[in-house]
C-alpha cells in the first residue's frame, strides 16, 4: 500500500520543518483596535494562516522575533492573548498533540 505525502510546513518560531498536522494554525483576526492572534486547531478558520509547533518555547521565539506579522502580513502590534493561553493550557481539546510527542519528534526535551 503507497504511503500518501504529507504536506510540510515551517514552525515561524524555531523555523523547523514538520508535517502540518504536528503544527497549530494561527491566524490574524482584526477588530477595531487592531488585530489578535488566534489558534486554528481544526485548520478552517479563513484567511492567511501561520503555523507554529504548540509548544511555549516556539511560541516565545516567534513573539521575540515578530513572525507572526511578517508570516501573516500584518502591520501594526499584534495581541497574543488568546494564543498564549491556548499554548499554556495543560491540556487541549483541539485535537492537537501533546507537547511531549511533538518535542519528541522535533528533537527537543520536554
Amino acid at each position: 500500500m503507497a504511503r500518501r505525502a504529507q504536506p510540510e510546513r515551517t514552525c515561524v518560531g524555531c523555523r523547523r520543518r514538520a508535517p502540518a498536522g504536528d503544527l497549530l494554525r494561527v491566524i490574524a483576526v482584526g477588530d477595531g483596535a487592531g488585530h489578535s492572534l488566534r489558534p486554528d486547531p481544526n485548520r478552517r478558520m479563513p484567511g492567511r494562516g501561520a503555523n507554529m509547533h504548540p509548544d511555549p518555547a516556539c511560541f516565545a521565539l516567534a513573539v521575540r522575533r515578530r513572525a507572526f506579522g511578517r508570516a501573516l502580513r500584518v502591520t501594526g502590534v499584534l495581541d497574543d492573548g488568546e494564543l498564549a493561553e491556548h499554548i499554556d493550557a495543560p491540556t487541549t481539546t483541539s485535537g492537537q498533540p501533546d507537547r511531549a510527542r511533538v518535542a519528541s519528534r522535533v528533537g527537543r526535551p520536554t
